[in-house]
């Protein structure tokens, strides 16, 4: 029984995206009314499943966790930024050098042949 409801709630979705192109011809205000009605349409059918109550103790829990994370403030925010710039900077001079050092190599090589 459960995966018929969820066949109807995907079939819901469906529908409400076909008719948002079909009804193209119509105002925007009633095709983008049809298809969140086909969305809470589907998700009132998934409520009814057990994969449906799954998935809200899932995004409850969810939630609950990510209350718990201490986030960081603005200096350490600025300071890792300042970090992660500093590196890349870094990086592209060394990428840089290694690409021109190739580069002469690479031009060295090509005269001495000819």
């Amino acid at each position: 029984m459960n995966k018929i409801k969820l066949i109807l709630a995907v079939l819901s979705v469906m529908a409400g995206v076909v008719g948002f192109y079909y009804l193209r011809d119509s105002a925007t205000v009633i095709r983008v009314l049809v298809l969140l009605l086909s969305i809470v349409l589907a998700i009132v059918i998934a409520w009814y499943t057990d994969q449906g109550r799954q998935f809200y103790v899932f995004s409850k829990e969810s939630v609950e966790e990510t209350r718990k994370v201490v986030w960081p403030n603005r200096k350490e925010t600025m300071q890792t930024a300042a970090v992660v710039f500093a590196f890349v900077v870094a990086m592209a001079i060394f990428l840089w050098l290694v690409d021109a050092g190739l580069m002469a190599i690479v031009r060295y090589v090509m005269d001495q042949e000819g």
